[in-house]
């Protein structure tokens, strides 16, 4: 090297550059026989979204340790698309402490856990337009979420669930003492669930609202209206005195954040679940201390749904101090790979 190349080298390390590290970007290395804990350190060696991911495995990791309350939201078709287990396994193993989510997604875990199935499909029929591959599912009485088929008679399976084995039980307490509240319908949810899986020794496992309410984690649904779970509630309540109160959930929810030491937030998709967990603590002296983000909306729209989590800090959602990160990508991707590379480090 001569005494030029020295000089221009050393100026790369100018002290005067505050907002300058020496950290090169490394070249991933993808081998045969990694694990997934391995591909996300060599994640770490990359930038852009790499890196990202790599941080969010960091951050879960930290998040799941024993100390930290964790609130994970659970927004769009994450049940229909095949993430149901991970977020079962989540909850039995003790790394969810609350679940907030969709009526959408309670709808679909419960027709898979009482026999019935999603399927493998596709977005677009060859030789037809999209509108006419939709018409055609349409006269088939099959619900496409995008290439994922649901036949409709699975729907009349569930209202005959929720009928039987739900709300007779809620209405009795209704009765008694009054409207119910959301999450005491997910708990009931969750443990007819589980009871019909048994006794109809149904091939797939009992599922998220099953694994809730046998390891008493509590489930938030703040716009259970917007579901087939809700359009049900509603239309029962219509002939009997069953009836859901909306604010109910807010005390038990506040206290635990108010309660919690550490608090985490692990957010899968935006939504009303995002806002949701996030705004609990709003009405806490603290905020959370820990912040994941998986979505694929941008944040240039100025929506909740792609909102950084940094953002969230100038709310005092998060402590000043919060590890956080946003990975923006298909959560079905991002969502199986940061969990597995956070439990593997966890586990080992």
């Amino acid at each position: 090297m001569t005494d030029e190349d020295s000089d221009e080298h050393d100026a790369h390390h100018d002290p005067d550059r505050e907002t300058f590290s020496h950290d090169p970007i490394g070249h991933a290395e993808a081998r045969a026989g990694m694990t997934v804990g391995e591909l996300a350190d060599e994640y770490g060696e990359a930038g852009i979204g790499a890196s990202s991911l790599h941080e969010a495995v960091n951050v879960a990791e930290a998040m799941f340790d024993d100390d930290v309350t964790v609130f994970f939201s659970l927004a769009g078709a994450m049940v229909p698309s095949g993430m149901r287990r991970i977020v079962a396994d989540l909850i039995r193993d003790g790394y969810i402490d609350v679940l907030v989510t969709t009526g959408a997604n309670l709808t679909h875990d419960a027709i898979e856990a009482i026999g019935g199935k999603h399927h493998h499909g596709c977005a677009h029929a060859e030789g037809k337009t999209e509108r006419e591959h939709d018409e055609t599912l349409r006269d088939e009485g099959v619900d496409r979420i995008y290439n994922v088929y649901l036949p409709q008679e699975y729907f009349a399976t569930f209202e005959s669930h929720l009928r039987e084995e739900v709300f007779p039980v809620l209405e009795a307490e209704a009765e008694a003492d009054g409207p119910v509240s959301i999450e005491r319908l997910t708990r009931e949810l969750g443990r007819a669930n589980a009871a019909v899986n048994e006794r109809d020794d149904v091939d797939e496992a009992p599922g998220i609202a099953a694994a809730a309410s046998e390891n008493d984690v509590p489930i938030y649904c703040p716009a259970v209206q917007d579901s087939v779970l809700g359009l049900q509630a509603w239309m029962y309540s219509q002939t009997s005195d069953f009836s859901l109160d909306a604010l109910a959930d807010m005390t038990a929810l506040t206290d635990r954040a108010f309660e919690a030491e550490k608090a985490g937030a692990f957010l899968v998709g935006g939504g009303v679940p995002k806002n949701f967990t996030l705004q609990t603590m709003l009405v806490t002296p603290g905020a959370y201390d820990y912040g994941v983000q998986l979505t694929m909306d941008p944040k240039q729209t100025g929506g909740l749904s792609g909102a950084t989590l940094d953002e969230a800090r100038s709310w005092g959602k998060l402590e000043k101090d919060a590890e956080n990160v946003s990975v923006y990508a298909d959560a079905t991707i991002t969502l199986p790979l940061v969990v597995a590379a956070a439990r593997e480090r966890l586990e080992e």
